[in-house]
């Protein structure tokens, strides 16, 4: 099942359990149940710290629980825990015997300190980038806390079970079976779910926080590069962020970032925060900015929770969202068949009919992923032809369970109530209405700039995106801006990072030519 590499590295991080630990497998004669066994008799091989048992009575088969021997497992993998979740398997292997996390230690603290019975099921795909951080979350909540429990369950395992429950997006967590989350979510922010009175805590932490001479609002690529450039001047410099490393922790491949033949957006995202921690910025994640107060003295940053916090000059990288189609029934089937990441949700549609929307590079290139997967794919562009790059065009129209049809505009999105069954759409030529019966959508046509807070604050655009001068500046004395949120044209990584970089040299001139004293006229001579 491993290869001889992986079991090398594995024996390695095996040496590291204090405790011994159980693999106890519920197993059927299934072909996964087969690799199941395999890779678990190589797991226990690997170590004299692990035994397996295989007489485990689990409803969910193939399952295994990950426990301290001696003690009830609090931790299940529902499926073979390899591609992206093997670090999740490794992960819980280390920590239920015994080896501490990577984690603050008031995060430990706050999760030792939860009380009543949760029982977390995360529904993933093993293709899925964005599963193996909520997994691993909540497997480390399970290993500190007694009364939670942590189930994996590999949705294309599980097919009937997704079906039942509805899981048309992963991750898609559950809570004592109801409806918790969808999406990445990190330790953070479960818990700020789970411990409600941990919001307002934060909000008087940060109420008592100095002025900052730079505050960076945002997180992403451009916020990351803007606050390393002012950090590294020696002033004092603070992030606030909704989700640090912002979109690009759902992008999965990157291929364009010069120097960096190929790298995954939440590894990239990791590297920008461990960067950024280097220099001794203040990064205060799980903040959304609710307003900007502009003062000719000390601006001031509102957030979402309640905080206030100030600062001499603001640095705005808030970044882009996915556009959507603002259609009817778009947002009632949103993670009921409407989906925005085909490398996530795609193996949930596996067999059955898509439509992806868009017909860019990420639109074609999604068509392109699917077709693999699907049954069939339909892809609706609106302009009367295909703006993906040739290469990726020559690509499509080869494949044989793809149709492509342009001059192509979506009207509504019909279901049944509990998940999508078709797309409405019409032909902007001959104004036929047309319906397309398919149980999923991808919707891939760009994005929005996350600038909805600062309307009637600072200038935008007729696309709401912040205008900046070529110094990055906004309308706004002190106040500058860089990344999606601009009107720099290409939205791009690497321009995201350069014009970070602008924007906080552009604040760090402005901090000195403010700060100088002013000069006085001399005295002319009668």
């Amino acid at each position: 099942m491993l290869e001889a590499n992986i079991k090398n590295q594995l024996a390695g991080y095996l040496d590291k359990l204090q405790a011994p630990i159980e693999l106890i497998a519920s197993l059927d004669d299934s072909a996964a149940a087969g690799q199941m066994r395999e890779l678990l008799t190589d797991i226990a091989a690997l170590s004299p710290k692990v035994e397996v048992r295989t007489d485990g009575a689990d409803a969910r088969k193939p399952s295994f629980s990950v426990g301290r021997a001696g003690e009830p497992a609090r931790i299940r993998f529902a499926g073979i825990p390899m591609g992206h979740e093997f670090t999740s398997l490794v992960l819980a292997l280390l920590q239920a015997g015994g080896h501490p996390p990577k984690v603050d230690a008031a995060v430990i603290e706050q999760i030792k300190g939860l009380s009543g019975s949760m029982r977390f099921e995360t529904y993933i795909s093993l293709s899925c980038h964005n599963c193996p951080d909520v997994v691993q979350a909540l497997n480390l909540m399970a290993v500190l806390n007694p009364g939670i429990e942590s189930v994996m369950i590999d949705g294309a395992l599980f097919q009937d079970e997704v079906s039942a429950r509805q899981i048309m997006a992963v991750p898609t967590v559950l809570l004592n079976g109801e409806a918790f989350g969808q999406g990445r979510m990190s330790i953070e922010e479960i818990l700020a779910k789970v411990d409600t009175g941990a919001a307002a805590r934060e909000a008087e932490k940060l109420n008592e926080r100095e002025p900052y001479d730079v505050l960076v609002v945002g997180g992403g690529p451009a916020g990351a590069a803007a606050a390393i450039y002012a950090a590294r001047k020696g002033i004092r410099t603070g992030v606030v962020a909704e989700r640090f490393g912002g979109q690009v922790m759902d992008t999965l491949g990157i291929e364009n970032f010069i120097s960096v033949k190929q790298t995954e957006g939440p590894k990239l995202a990791m590297a920008l925060e461990q960067h950024v921690k280097e220099y001794g910025v203040d990064i205060m994640n799980l903040q959304r900015a609710a307003a900007l107060i502009p003062s000719d003295g000390m601006h001031r940053v509102q957030l979402a929770s309640g905080a206030t916090l100030q600062a001499k000059s603001v640095i705005l990288a808030t970044g882009a969202r996915w556009r959507e189609m603002n259609v009817p029934g778009e947002k009632d089937y949103k993670a009921r068949g409407v989906c925005f990441c085909p490398h996530c949700d795609g193996p949930l549609f596996k067999g059955k009919r898509v439509a992806v929307i868009g017909g860019g590079n990420s639109g074609v290139e999604a068509a392109i992923d699917l077709a693999g997967i699907v049954a069939h794919v339909t892809l609706l562009e609106f302009d009367g032809k295909l703006r993906a790059d040739a290469v990726l065009q020559a690509k499509l129209r080869s494949l044989p369970n793809v149709t492509v049809h342009v001059n192509a505009q979506t009207t509504e999105v019909i279901g049944d109530g509990q998940k999508v069954t078709a797309i409405a759409w019409t032909d902007r030529v001959s104004g036929e209405a047309r319906r397309t019966d398919l149980e999923g959508i991808f919707v891939q046509i760009g994005l929005l700039p996350n600038t909805d807070w600062l309307k009637r604050t600072i200038a935008l655009s007729a696309r709401g995106e912040i205008e900046i001068d070529a110094r990055g500046e906004t309308s706004v004395p002190g106040v500058f801006a860089a990344g999606d949120a601009t009107t720099v044209p290409y939205k791009q990584i690497i321009i995201a990072m350069g014009e970070g970089a602008k924007a906080s040299l552009s604040a760090f001139d402005h901090l000195i030519r403010s700060s100088a004293p002013v000069a006085q006229p001399q005295a002319v001579a009668a």
